[in-house]
């Protein structure tokens, strides 16, 4: 699990209740806070406006699970992935792009060992970019309907807590001559904003957000790996590669790429 965000989101819901319990009702305020209807208003309004939005219900399924991918700590390493290329790149250099198949059923990557079939294949270099490309761009494209699915519900929050906000209101007045009504209906029509804001700003903006910055490093990450792989087909020198495939990264995080056997080599 990703720290940062698990523990934002924890953050957020200690600050809320913290807010609400520190009145002189204590942690009995907590329940003034719960209501079915609002719930069924908002939550479920806006999942079933998200539902007509996707594609199916399976669909509808996916972009939801996503939720669990912006709380997983990332499972890749830029400085590792260009470390493990030069490795590559000298086995190339050394002994031939044909020995590279070998090295090939070590590699976990997907990605990057699709790259290096190809070049074991002795695919053209421009097919190769081309195939690599299209697959980035695919992915690209997924990845950004998932972070779209998720700014769409930020939206649908706050909308449904206006309509709950309107139900209550119009029930209130509807009920002015029953004192009773009034409360059970202006708290419908608060607690539903409430619940609208939750969702738009707890939940789904930081998602759709955090989500955006994980395709970012992936996309940037396969980036790396077809500029690698090209370099290596084009029988490029490793510590050329390695300082090309270096430029991905921040000044701070090149110290570590290649110092064990990655980048040195020969001419």
């Amino acid at each position: 699990m990703d720290i940062a965000s698990v523990g934002g989101l924890l953050g957020c819901a200690i600050a809320v209740v913290y807010g609400i319990v520190s009145g002189d009702q204590g942690f009995a305020a907590l329940g003034n806070f719960w209501d079915m209807p609002s719930f069924l208003i908002v939550v479920i309004g806006a999942l079933m406006c998200m539902l007509i939005q996707s594609d199916g219900i399976a669909g509808w399924v996916g972009s939801l699970k996503t939720f669990m991918i912006g709380i997983k700590a990332p499972s890749y390493d830029i400085s590792e992935i260009i470390t493990k290329i030069i490795e590559l790149a000298n086995v190339a250099r050394k002994e031939g792009l044909l020995q590279l198949e070998e090295a090939a059923g070590e590699i976990d990557n997907e990605f990057m060992k699709k790259g290096i079939m190809l070049i074991v294949d002795g695919t053209d270099q421009e097919l190769v970019a081309s195939i690599l490309e299209t697959e980035i761009g695919a992915i690209n494209g997924r990845h950004s309907a998932k972070c779209a699915f998720w700014e769409a519900f930020a939206g649908m929050g706050p909308a449904w807590g206006m309509i709950g906000t309107l139900i209550g209101l119009i029930n209130m007045l509807k009920l002015l001559d029953d004192p009773s009504s009034i409360g059970p209906n202006m708290a419908v029509a608060l607690i539903t904003t409430l619940y609208g804001s939750l969702i738009a700003n707890w939940l789904c903006i930081p998602m759709a957000t955090k989500l955006r910055a994980i395709n970012s490093q992936e996309i940037m990450m396969m980036n790396v790996i077809s500029e690698g792989i090209l370099s290596i087909q084009a029988g490029e020198n490793p510590r050329v590669i390695e300082e090309k495939l270096k430029s991905f990264m921040s000044p701070s995080e090149r110290g570590g790429v290649g110092e064990e056997g990655g980048g040195g080599g020969e001419a």
